[in-house]
């Protein structure tokens, strides 16, 4: 798999993704520069994957990528995994921003994506259409008669 150097050594932009990554979880969102930001999708968008999954050997690779941060670990496995049960990937979404003055590197906002409370609404819209569906066949059925 290809990735970004990101001007570091290997030790430092693991830490530093590592550190992203669970700012990213803690916060829901952070705002850093888009290269950055499209390397820390991937962890994240992994690491959230291991939630969902919730076994022993998920949750020890999560525990391992973030520097055993017990408490981010279980944000992931019992918060993160059951809003995203019924989602496959696409956790995260990149909001570009302006140039950061100086060096006019493109800044971001990395955010979780919030499921939508429309699903609730939807379910609504369609309890009330299927209602008058039937009310609508038994107007019918009565007119018949």
């Amino acid at each position: 798999m290809a990735y970004r150097k990101l001007g570091r050594d290997n030790k430092h932009r693991r830490s530093m993704l590592a550190t992203m990554t669970k700012q990213v979880v803690i916060n829901e969102s952070i705002t850093t520069t888009e290269t950055r930001a499209k390397e820390v999708r991937k962890f994240v968008e992994k690491m959230i994957t291991y939630g969902k999954k919730g076994d022993l050997v998920s949750r020890r690779k999560a525990l391992a990528f973030l520097h055993n941060d017990k408490k981010v670990v279980d944000k992931i496995f019992n918060d993160l995994a059951t809003r995203y049960a019924t989602r496959n990937g696409g956790y995260t979404q990149i909001l570009k921003l302006e140039e950061r003055r100086g060096d006019d590197a493109l800044m971001v906002i990395l955010r979780l994506v919030a499921e939508k409370e429309e699903t609730k609404s939807t379910e609504t819209k369609e309890k009330k259409a299927t209602k008058k569906k039937t009310t609508k066949k038994e107007e019918n059925k009565k007119s018949d008669k």
